[in-house]
């Protein structure tokens, strides 16, 4: 009896995709922070195959890699020559024999580059397979204009009787609207020796896969077909047009999956959600969001309008405005933005706040202290309940070596401070407005680090005479004062 768990899921990969005009290997050109070929092993995955095997070609070095890191345990062949979709099928089926023998089970074929396929259906085209007892099942979907594909073209018992590529087709069987997705499962001790009679017998002088169709029905062996009941997924990606019709189906997938679980959007369309985002229930996601890689956001939340967060952790109640953020943490009930640059390694802690055109870069600032206004912070740690006023930099860098600076809780940083890292700011101190910050303050001091001011009379007379601002200061000058005319009407 045959083992209903697949035995190999064999991904086509190696193609060039000319027409995406691209250095970048067609299947690592990503969708909803994923490469097209990684949503392919995703959806493979999901019936637990025995082995799988990505045939990849062109760029196969960052491909191979690329394969590597995200599923180490598939394995890969090479197609020196791109000769076909039957010629990589065989190759595969070829180093699965020498390597692990004749494996038992189905052989499921898919394309690396049809992001939009689920693992529900690899798993419904499994099941399809093992209940009709047919020797191959296909995939196929109903397009409104299945103009260029391959007709699926049934007999009366509603088994396969042949697929008929569009060039070959007459005028009744164009009026086929079920078309070949170009995805199969087969008998693996049906599919080799089929693999073996393919030819090359046609324009493209290339071994098709689909021929193995034909050979199996001139051999009475039964093919069936699974109409796929979203045809968006078997839409593969041949250019940057299409590349982007399939990231705008997998974000009103991902989206519509989390709406149905709690998540407002005010603007879905222009809202965008990588597959790794995590978010909880009641997060409200503005217009303009983009949510990307393993980022995760707290209940409560509100995020955007206007906002990238990259791997980004989010706590709940926390609001972020008009920001752009990389790897950073934004604690429970913070408030970040509008307008703010948080780098790798900012912590933003509880209740604190990061307010307007603010950047913070490998620096932590705890519980209900703020950055409110027009300031730069790195490698810093800033204490509890502090605030830092407007303008206030931070000057981690010397020129060879960047220098960490820490405030203590509940200190005061006046307005446009100068704090040169390494130093010290104590618990409780205050630095004057417009102050150098050299040295460390102890914990509860004022440090004033700026010169005297010197008022030199006249100056603008003698240096900037016939100006508007000459003009002004003589009319101030001759003008009499209020306590001058007074005198004049005192009798």
């Amino acid at each position: 009896m045959t083992d209903r768990r697949p035995a190999a899921v064999i991904i086509l990969a190696a193609g060039e995709g000319k027409r995406m005009h691209s250095s970048t290997p067609k299947v690592l050109h990503a969708v909803a922070g994923r490469s097209l070929i990684g949503h392919v092993l995703e959806a493979a995955s999901a019936v637990d195959p025995v082995h799988v095997v990505v045939v990849v070609g062109h760029g196969r070095d960052r491909v191979l890699a690329h394969v590597e890191e995200i599923a180490p345990w598939a394995d890969t062949v090479v197609q020196e020559e791109q000769r076909g979709t039957g010629h990589a099928v065989r190759i595969a089926m070829s180093a699965l024999v020498s390597e692990h023998a004749l494996p038992s089970g189905p052989v499921i074929v898919l394309s690396g580059d049809t992001p939009l396929l689920t693992g529900d259906t690899v798993e419904a085209l499994v099941e399809a397979h093992h209940s009709s007892g047919a020797a191959a099942t296909l995939l196929s979907a109903v397009l409104a204009d299945p103009s260029g594909y391959g007709r699926v073209v049934r007999d009366a018992h509603g088994s396969v009787a042949a697929i008929v590529e569009h060039r070959d087709a007459d005028e009744a069987t164009r009026l086929i609207d079920e078309i070949n997705a170009g995805m199969y499962v087969f008998d693996s001790e049906d599919l080799l020796p089929a693999l073996e009679r393919i030819g090359t017998n046609n324009d493209q002088g290339e071994e098709y896969l689909t021929d193995v169709i034909g050979i199996l029905r001139a051999q009475s062996q039964p093919v069936a077909a699974l109409l796929v009941p979203d045809s968006h997924e078997i839409l593969g990606v041949n250019d940057r047009v299409q590349l982007a019709e399939a990231a705008a189906l997998m974000r009103d997938r991902i989206n519509d999956r989390w709406m149905r679980a709690g998540v407002s959007m005010l603007d879905p369309s222009s809202t965008w959600i990588d597959v790794d985002v995590d978010l909880e229930a009641d997060v409200t996601l503005l217009p303009q969001t983009s949510l990307l890689g393993p980022t995760s956001v707290g209940s409560m939340a509100r995020i955007g309008p206007g906002t990238t967060l990259t791997s980004c952790e989010v706590g709940e109640g926390a609001v972020v405005i008009h920001t752009w953020a990389n790897l950073a943490v934004i604690g429970p009930r913070a408030s970040v933005g509008p307008f703010s640059y948080l780098r790798p390694g900012a912590r933003i802690g509880e209740e604190a706040k990061v307010g307007a055109f603010v950047e913070m870069k490998n620096a932590e600032l705890g519980d209900g202290a703020k950055v409110p206004h027009l300031s730069y912070v790195g490698d810093a740690e800033i204490g509890a309940g502090a605030n830092i006023g407007a303008a206030t930099i931070f000057v981690n860098y010397d020129g060879q070596e960047k220098h960490r600076a820490v405030v203590g809780r509940h200190a005061r940083v006046g307005s446009d401070t100068m704090i040169v890292a390494p130093v010290t700011i104590g618990d409780g101190a205050y630095t004057a407005a417009g102050s150098v910050v050299t040295e460390d303050v102890p914990p509860g001091a004022m440090a004033v680090g700026r010169a005297r001011q010197r008022n030199i009379p006249g100056w603008v007379e003698r240096k900037r005479p016939g100006t508007a601002s000459a003009q002004a200061a003589a009319e101030h000058e001759s003008a009499p004062t209020e306590t001058t005319q007074e005198s004049k009407e005192t009798p």
